[in-house]
């Protein structure tokens, strides 16, 4: 699926790892994403933990897609920030998942949370092929 995914290569993001309902996504702010207030756009942030979320609950096989997400915004990300986004299986429920995705920064104390995404997501076929 990563490699179909034009939208997220242009960013830059990075798989590190799709396994058994997780998956490990980075993507460093570049210029072009940095908003008037001097600090990275939401909207790529929402992309980095999205793309996460579709990796995590595509990793099982069968086609998944987003049913809904929801963001909280925790603390800014600025220009050439390395941004690590996490993302865990909650549940499964039938055909619906539940998923959580920390987007955070290495910092030289530990890591700074930057958003925190909850994804939904819903098997629409059966295999992959």
């Amino acid at each position: 699926m990563m490699d179909s995914d034009q939208a997220s290569r242009t960013l830059g993001i990075e798989l590190i790892e799709a396994t058994d309902g997780k998956a490990i996504a980075t993507m460093r702010v570049t210029a072009d994403m940095v908003n008037g207030h001097d600090i990275a756009h939401g909207g790529y942030v929402f992309l980095l933990a999205d793309t996460a979320f579709a990796c995590a609950c595509n990793s099982h096989g069968p086609v998944t897609v987003a049913a809904g997400a929801d963001i909280t915004f925790v603390a800014p990300a600025r220009l050439g920030d390395l941004l690590v986004a996490a993302a865990e299986e909650r549940t499964c429920y039938g055909r619906n998942g539940i998923y959580d995705v920390t987007v955070y920064r290495e910092d030289p104390g530990g890591h700074t949370v930057i958003a925190e995404f909850r994804g939904r997501s819903r098997v629409i076929a059966k295999d992959a092929s």
